[in-house]
């Protein structure tokens, strides 16, 4: 008798209690000290980087930079043809020393690769015109 006296008492069966229907609030965690300074650091360097940015302008020729560009990327390139056109030849010479075909085969095969590789530049020029 208790039992249905307290849910008709509390707005019947079926509905939620009043509790349940609020709201749940968070509250914000504090900062500690350590944070505190992280986040102000972080403030001011980026207000910093929004206020004391310069313009900075193209000046010249484009053209000229992606030139330079290019010469980078391929002077990168034939760094990377040599080193494997060397590791070609010690490979090449183990192999002879060992009498290993398969090894002489890959040998020869990273030869050619590291010449190609390092030659890049004017293959690409001879094939344009």
């Amino acid at each position: 008798m208790k039992f249905l006296f307290h849910h008709f008492r509390q707005g019947g069966f079926g509905r939620k209690n009043a509790d349940s229907l609020k709201e749940k609030t968070t509250m914000p965690q504090k900062m500690n000290r350590l944070q505190r300074k992280l986040f102000a650091c972080y403030s001011v360097l980026a207000i910093a980087g929004n206020l004391c940015s310069v313009y900075v302008y193209a000046a010249g020729d484009p053209l000229s930079v992606v030139n330079n560009l290019s010469t980078f990327i391929f002077s990168l390139i034939r760094a990377i043809g040599l080193i494997l056109l060397g590791f070609g030849i010690v490979q090449v010479g183990l192999s002879l020393k060992s009498h290993d075909p398969s090894q002489r085969a890959n040998g020869f095969l990273t030869l050619a690769g590291g010449v190609i590789i390092t030659f890049a530049k004017e293959i690409l020029d001879l094939i344009m015109g």
